[in-house]
């Protein structure tokens, strides 16, 4: 995954790494696919912002498998 996916669906490019990232989308399928999958990310975390006891009920992650 290349970071500037995250960075975009994040919102945290600046002005000029926004655009050249626009231009790169235009022509990187796989950039289009990752944005796909992480589009809602945003949202999510919003959601999770607003309402932190949802995230106590959950159990915690492992790093290890």
């Amino acid at each position: 995954m290349h970071d500037e996916v995250a960075a975009y669906v994040l919102g945290v490019l600046d002005d000029d790494e926004y655009e050249a990232f626009e231009r790169h989308l235009d022509v990187c399928e796989r950039c289009q696919a990752e944005l796909m999958e992480l589009a809602g990310v945003p949202e999510r975390l919003d959601e999770l912002k607003q309402d932190p006891s949802a995230s106590e009920d959950d159990p915690p992650m492992s790093m290890s498998r």
